[in-house]
């Protein structure tokens, strides 16, 4: 059955285990880290599962919500030697 035009698809990624939604198929990293709140000097990384690296998203980088949810979460800065 089809879906009246009026009804639009929802796809949905996750921040830092929180829910988000999307109207759009494809989203930037800039665009996930405007919905999410994550602060500019903070790395947005996409997790990978089984034995891949976590993956580093530029804002730049476009990517696509259709097969499956996504999961991102925010690393702030390195704070190594600090006291």
């Amino acid at each position: 059955m089809a879906k009246p035009d009026n009804v639009h698809e929802k796809y949905h990624y996750f921040v830092d285990r929180k829910k988000y939604e999307s109207e759009k198929a494809h989203v930037t990293g800039a665009e996930i880290r405007q919905a999410a709140s994550v602060p500019a000097n903070y790395q947005l990384f996409l997790e990978q599962t089984g034995n891949d690296p976590d993956r580093m998203i530029s804002d730049a980088e476009t990517l696509d919500l259709v097969k499956k949810p996504l999961h991102f979460f925010a690393v702030p800065p390195a704070t190594f030697g600090a006291a």
